[in-house]
């Protein structure tokens, strides 16, 4: 700088007042690039005090902290699954044990499943003056002799046509009529049976008419035992 610059100022002013002037523009300026740094230094996010909080306290006030809270992990077991019934095992059946039957003693009675009964017709067409003839027969199965009552009122062969119960040997029966036979094992007991075609029914006093031409049907019965049907016809001609 021209030296002479510097001595016109100051013999017009004075130096000190020189030196003042000169002061407060260097003291200005620094105020300017301290406040310039500082504004930088704030939007940058430094680290000074008020950084610390979120920004500077407003004035008058106090700054407000405000506290995050901190989640809290808690480590759950997971639920173990229901733990299974166990298969309780279902019992076999029992078969009962059969009762022992008795040793059955020759001339016993004749257990029932130890019979046969059968019965056969002699023809399957009867005309006007023939007469139903039935061949009727008991057998023992059994292993020893048994004893049966094979007579008209234990054993009864009956003729229906349908429904209609046309014809029985137990019809107008007089006496006991009870016939107990000893039967041998496979050796039947063998009865004739003939049927005049006449109706019958229990009340022997009466008349009963002779039965119409058509199909008939002849059965066997013991207790509970059923002889196969035997299917004949009748016909006037």
């Amino acid at each position: 700088m021209d030296p002479d610059t510097f001595r016109g100022d100051v013999g017009v002013e004075g130096p000190d007042v020189y030196w003042r002037r000169r002061v407060s523009v260097l003291t200005g300026a620094l105020v300017v690039v301290a406040v310039v740094a500082w504004a930088c230094t704030s939007a940058s996010g430094g680290s000074g005090p008020n950084s610390r909080h979120g920004g500077a306290a407003p004035k008058g006030g106090t700054a407000t902290v405000t506290a995050t809270p901190s989640t809290t992990l808690t480590a759950t077991a997971p639920t173990p699954p229901p733990a299974a019934k166990a298969a309780v095992p279902t019992p076999a059946p029992v078969t009962p044990k059969p009762t022992p039957t008795p040793t059955q003693r020759p001339g016993d009675p004749c257990e029932k499943s130890d019979l046969v009964l059968s019965l056969r017709g002699e023809a399957e067409v009867y005309h006007r003056k023939g007469t139903p003839r039935f061949l009727l027969a008991v057998v023992n199965t059994g292993r020893v002799d048994c004893s049966v009552d094979v007579g008209p009122r234990a054993v009864e062969v009956r003729i229906t046509s349908g429904d209609d119960r046309v014809w029985s040997t137990s019809d107008c029966l007089s006496g006991e009529r009870k016939e107990v036979r000893r039967l041998r094992r496979g050796v039947p007991h063998v009865r004739m049976v003939d049927w005049d075609r006449h109706r019958s029914g229990p009340d022997c006093r009466a008349s009963h008419p002779k039965a119409h031409d058509g199909t008939y049907v002849a059965m066997a019965r013991l207790g509970t035992l059923r002889s196969p049907k035997v299917i004949f016809h009748l016909r006037r001609s």
